[in-house]
């Protein structure tokens, strides 16, 4: 239920509402708009490549090399971005915060992202799609892309005054998510109707179970 409803202080009940798709509760770090459906990745990773792998480290006995390898770095980035885009890859669903190189050349190739999605908004939407986060660097970066889940719209939304995003997804399942957007005066009356919705649901769940055996 969190990752299924917002709240917005300092508006009418009234004005509380239902949606098609989810809310993210961040805005996005680069934003292309395209028309008609998107292929979009998840990623639990960084898009840049690292210098040294994990646990390791990276040793250069030169500025020179240094700045090679920086250069070496930013044309693989590139390099990953161009196939993302040969793929018709249109968003990026990032659970860590992406490099500005990452974001630069997402804008210059026509890619959104957005980052810093919680383990529950990644799991949610695993969950809808049916697809699995996509690993950049394996043994071959211009292997053909299978990990893409299909996004019926993805735009910005203003809820109050934090934009968000509103994203749709054609789901793999019956499970077709939809939005409660909660508006109220102040975050406490949303609050409280928050909890009584979701033990209403609670026991709503609880009945059809019930019903079904």
């Amino acid at each position: 239920f969190p990752e299924l409803h917002a709240a917005v202080a300092g508006l009418p009940v009234a004005s509380s509402r239902v949606l098609p798709g989810l809310i993210l509760r961040r805005d996005f770090a680069a934003y292309c708009p395209a028309g008609g459906e998107l292929r979009a990745l998840l990623l639990t990773e960084p898009l840049r490549p690292a210098l040294a792998a994990p646990g390791g480290e990276f040793v250069v006995d030169s500025q020179g090399r240094y700045e090679a390898s920086l250069r070496w770095i930013s044309r693989r980035t590139e390099a990953v971005m161009k196939h993302l885009q040969s793929n018709n890859v249109k968003l990026l669903l990032s659970s860590v915060k992406q490099e500005e190189a990452v974001i630069y050349y997402a804008k210059l190739y026509g890619v959104s992202v957005v980052e810093c999605l919680s383990s529950e908004e990644m799991s949610l939407i695993c969950e809808i799609t049916g697809v699995s986060p996509y690993a950049p660097f394996g043994d071959h970066i211009h292997r053909e892309i299978t990990e893409a889940a299909v996004a019926t719209f993805c735009q910005p939304v203003l809820l109050g005054s934090k934009r968000c995003v509103h994203i749709g997804f054609a789901s793999g399942c019956a499970f077709q998510p939809h939005c409660l957007i909660l508006c109220g005066p102040v975050d406490a009356v949303n609050e409280q109707h928050a909890a009584a919705l979701q033990g209403a649901f609670t026991m709503l769940q609880q009945l059809f179970k019930r019903v079904d055996r």
